[in-house]
């Protein structure tokens, strides 16, 4: 062995402590604004469907209406994937997953609506079957992983009505059997913080009234308007609306259509793909970096319905749409009709499927430090064990294929990828 060096300082230790204590206050900050992600499912999609036209076998029909439609618009990997332009190589089990998904899981996010969506006569009826119809799915195991309503927002014409849903789905949910996990609710056309405060406040009423075992409820906030993302002050509000949720807040969900014509964007423009949306998106997604919230890309309103060639027309609009997406980290979009499904998976499968090799190549040779010819450092490291969490989350990816590339345990993934917070009720593994 060499001599040792000589190692001097020149501080004292109190320089360092007094540092410290005088960053304490910034330390404490940090760790409470930005905890990290959540380390739980993200859905790669949400399913709105109006409260008056929800029923026990929605999710199912979903499914079986997706099925049909490929059935005769795309009976075979090979038509699918010359529609969609599918990566070579991809097609066979990018296919094979999208029917054994239809089959399975066809929902992974579902929003009964009582906003924009809703045309029913009896909202109070209509939300107390919702929640029963929910509770019902959960005890059979025939819920979507993560399900929820959409109220109105907390605006004065629709205030009252929108406090009322509420409070009748969530008491029909505890008369049920109490709170499931993966509850979601999502409040609309946001414009100020003091909206999100005053929904904080509504639903710690709730908690209060059922008791101290009353699981802590978190919610969605839809990016709708203008004043959503930038303030009148010039401030960005959406970064305001996070602190206002106080812990609360799980997701940041962009309204493509309001958001288009609040900026006055013409309805033949309105796209998740314009200037407008992806301004708005970006904010989003600096606003909620490193908070634990989620961002989620909007719907198109292009439907796969009619004949083939314009099915075929609007999976390849959608399914470019969600590859877009994919691209710029929002892992989440909306989906409006079954037609959508095929395309919304395909695209997410594919995504994950033709960046598994590398992926975990790079993470591979990142645990084993081994030359390569690209030096990654930690954050990118939980980055490509994000990727692959979330394609295995979704049926993208088999736990077999992943632990045979990399050489480690979802376990493993995990304590790379995701720190786990909280007990929000839509946050479930």
């Amino acid at each position: 062995m060499g001599q040792q060096e000589k190692v001097s300082t020149s501080l004292a230790g109190a320089v360092g402590e007094g540092i410290s204590a005088s960053l304490a206050p910034v330390d404490a900050e940090l760790a409470r604004r930005y905890p990290g992600d959540p380390g739980t499912r993200q859905p790669v999609h949400t399913v709105y469907v109006p409260g008056d036209a929800f029923d026990a076998g929605t999710i199912r029909s979903w499914g079986d209406e997706a099925l049909a439609s490929l059935d005769e618009h795309a009976p075979d990997a090979a038509t699918l994937a010359r529609v969609l332009g599918l990566p070579g190589g991809l097609a066979e089990a990018v296919y094979t997953r999208v029917r054994a998904k239809l089959e399975r899981e066809p929902v992974e996010d579902l929003r009964v609506d009582f906003e924009d969506g809703y045309r029913g006569r009896d909202e109070d009826a209509d939300a107390a079957r919702a929640a029963r119809l929910l509770a019902e799915a959960h005890a059979r195991g025939t819920a979507a992983p993560y399900a929820g309503i959409r109220m109105k927002c907390m605006e004065a014409s629709v205030r009252d009505r929108g406090i009322r849903t509420t409070d009748v789905f969530l008491t029909g949910l505890m008369e049920h059997g109490g709170l499931p996990g993966g509850l979601v609710l999502t409040l609309p056309k946001v414009t100020y913080p003091e909206q999100v405060t005053a929904f904080v406040r509504l639903l710690e009423a709730f908690e209060k009234a059922h008791g101290p075992d009353t699981r802590r409820i978190g919610f969605e906030i839809q990016v709708e308007t203008s004043q959503a993302i930038l303030a009148a002050d010039g401030t960005a509000t959406v970064a305001r609306m996070i602190d206002a949720a106080e812990g609360r807040a799980t997701g940041l969900h962009y309204g493509t259509f309001d958001y288009s014509a609040c900026l006055g964007v013409s309805a033949a423009h309105q796209a998740g793909d314009h200037p407008a949306a992806d301004h708005a998106k970006a904010v989003m997604q600096v606003a909620a970096a490193g908070t634990g919230v989620r961002v989620s890309d909007g719907s198109t309103n292009v439907l796969p319905v009619g004949g083939t060639d314009r099915v075929h027309r609007a999976w390849r609009l959608h399914y470019g749409l969600t590859r877009r997406a994919l691209a710029r980290a929002y892992y989440q979009g909306w989906d409006m009709h079954p037609g959508h499904l095929p395309t919304r998976y395909a695209a997410v499968f594919a995504f994950y499927r033709e960046g598994m090799e590398a992926a975990a190549a790079r993470l591979a040779a990142y645990v084993a430090r081994t030359d390569g010819d690209i030096m990654d450092e930690p954050a990118t490291a939980k980055a490509l064990s994000g990727y692959l969490l979330r394609g295995l989350d979704c049926g993208a990816l088999d736990d077999a294929e992943v632990a045979r590339l990399t050489g480690l345990t979802r376990t493993e993934l995990d304590a790379f990828a995701r720190p786990r917070r909280g007990d929000l009720t839509a946050t479930p593994r």
